[in-house]
């Protein structure tokens, strides 16, 4: 009888194992209400992220502090969380109605509360994916925290270093010339491990209107917090309050958020047309079907792609609110986001679109009967998990004063959005054919509308195959997306949203039949990074102008599919 040796497990099993373990280990914190995140309860989190070492935090795993990672992080989290011992995690629980300010992190849209010196109070609305975020980047904080440490507390009275003094002295004065600055950053290299060049690269990175010396306080606080945990014993705290474990997983900013697109559409006379559901960022949309007629003037000097580039740029906001005036009077309506979700809506009726000549709107649909022209309902991006609950709740029928149920009419579910690259570069465009949900056994092949030979354009290169939906971008490393690239899932690329959305579209077409059957779907997706490539991962700063025109392809070819199809 043959015999079968037993093979070691390779890194990309240890690394799914370890996203495994992590996922557990949140849910079961969560349900239990509280840990400490450097204390027993939270070693589990701690071991799991080491193991895995993720692409996104770099230098976790080793004893120099990462600091391109760090800064991903602090972009995420509210200005001020390196100074508190005690974070709670809550709902929406009126805090907005206290004198408390919200703090919205730049690369969040969450709000945060400084209750005192010692606790910060994020928000959360927007599912699972939101707190396993949140616990990820404060793992990573804490164990950098203590690296700090261990470089600045010597000898067996744990006595701090003269780098550690002369840093404290630096951050207790509120301005710093530059000669004092550059001797601050002399010794936090030390302390960080790092040379002086790439603390000073980093330096202005982390300022604020507010704080330009932002980044040594980061520092300062991050190993003040571990030497009280060292040698005071105070542990860090992070607490979920009861309101948010009674309501997660219910859908209840989901449903508030939807309710209110459906009424409006049925309090405008928009219910009964044919609707298209687009998520995407707020601008493109806009600026694809009023920009040309807005900027008649800058266009005739450039072409399409290169005012659009114009509009990315901060500098021409005044180009950017002309756009939006011509619109809000010309068939579109902005719906802000009351419920919690942070996700905006604008509104389109085509037939009241005041067009140009443009290439993706041809002159048969300008001149076809306004009644069987589309409206457009663009949703803002979706977090995670949280783009089953709006999907979900958004095809759900509306139901009126009556009780009686009306099915929307929609037409298809287009979805636009950035994601990691996996045989490519950034700037290049993903169509999918499938998602593949990490960490389950749930697959999703579909129909795209969208094909390679749509989108081709000077310039850009397009992959096709299937996507994978992770549980966290922040959760990646090479070993386990090799495999997921190199393997049969013949995978060209991560997100976090597709497989939740195509989940809620055919449990509503197949299972529920809120919707038709035969709804169409478009997914494509720009790359906004490569994670299998050094210094081309999310940590390493966005896509600027190169992102431009994959953004425009795409959401041109969406709006021409969808104009075609409504003749």
């Amino acid at each position: 009888m043959a015999s079968f040796q037993i093979q070691p497990r390779t890194k990309a099993q240890e690394s799914t194992n370890a996203i495994e373990r992590m996922y557990i280990t949140m849910r079961h914190l969560f349900n239990r209400g509280f840990y400490k995140p450097m204390g027993v309860s939270g070693e589990s989190l701690r071991e799991s992220l080491l193991t895995l070492k993720p692409e996104i935090y770099g230098s976790i795993a080793d004893e120099k502090v990462e600091l391109d990672g760090l800064l991903y992080v602090m972009d995420r989290l509210p200005v001020g969380i390196e100074e508190c011992t005690y974070i709670n995690l809550t709902s929406n629980e009126g805090y907005e109605q206290s004198h408390f300010k919200p703090i919205i992190p730049l690369k969040r849209r969450r709000n945060c509360y400084r209750i005192d010196d010692h606790q910060m109070n994020i928000e959360v609305t927007r599912g699972r994916s939101e707190i396993y975020d949140i616990l990820t980047h404060l793992t990573f904080l804490m164990i950098e925290s203590h690296k700090i440490m261990k470089q600045v507390m010597v000898g067996e009275n744990k006595q701090t270093t003269r780098d550690w003094q002369c840093l404290e002295n630096a951050v207790t004065k509120k301005k710093l010339s530059q000669e004092e600055k550059d001797i601050a950053m002399t010794h936090v290299a030390t302390i960080l491990g790092r040379t002086f060049k790439e603390v000073k690269s980093t330096y202005p990175k982390f300022a604020t209107v507010d704080n330009p010396n932002r980044f040594l306080s980061i520092i300062y606080h991050m190993g003040a917090l571990a030497r009280k945990e060292i040698l005071d014993e105070q542990k860090r705290l992070i607490t979920f309050s009861p309101v948010l474990r009674e309501r997660l997983g219910h859908h209840i900013h989901g449903d508030i958020w939807a309710s209110r697109i459906k009424q409006f559409l049925v309090d405008n006379n928009l219910f009964d047309r044919p609707i298209h559901i687009i998520s995407a960022n707020l601008h493109s949309v806009m600026n694809s079907l009023y920009g040309p007629k807005a900027l008649q003037k800058q266009l005739k000097d450039t072409d399409r792609m290169s005012l659009f580039a114009k509009l990315s740029d901060e500098a021409n906001k005044n180009l950017r609110d002309r756009i939006k005036k011509h619109a809000v009077t010309n068939g579109m309506y902005e719906l802000k986001d009351t419920s919690g979700t942070n996700i905006d809506v604008q509104i389109f009726d085509t037939s009241e679109c005041a067009y140009m000549d443009v290439d993706f709107c041809s002159v048969r649909f300008r001149e076809s009967d306004n009644s069987t022209k589309p409206v457009l309902v663009v949703m803002d991006y979706a977090f995670g998990e949280q783009a089953f609950e709006t999907m979900d709740e958004l095809l759900k029928p509306y139901t009126d004063e009556n009780g009686t149920k009306h099915k929307m009419n929609v037409k298809s579910v287009n979805v636009m959005g950035k994601a990691g690259i996996l045989t490519g570069d950034k700037g290049d465009i993903m169509i999918p054919d499938a998602h593949v949900f990490e960490g389950t056994a749930d697959n999703y092949p579909f129909e795209n509308q969208l094909k390679e030979e749509d989108l081709q354009e000077d310039g850009i290169n397009i992959v096709s195959g299937s996507m994978v939906t992770v549980l966290g971008t922040s959760l990646q490393n090479k070993d386990l997306l090799e495999f997921f690239h190199t393997s049969s899932w013949r995978v060209i690329g991560l997100e976090m949203e597709g497989a939740h959305y195509q989940k809620a579209v055919q449990s509503a077409s197949q299972v529920r039949r809120s919707i038709d059957r035969d709804v169409k779907v478009r997914y494509a997706y720009y790359a906004s990074d490569n994670p299998l490539k050094t210094g081309h991962t999310l940590a390493s700063g966005g896509l600027g102008l190169l992102g431009v025109k994959p953004v425009y392809v795409i959401t041109e070819k969406i709006l021409e599919q969808i104009m075609e199809e409504s003749l």
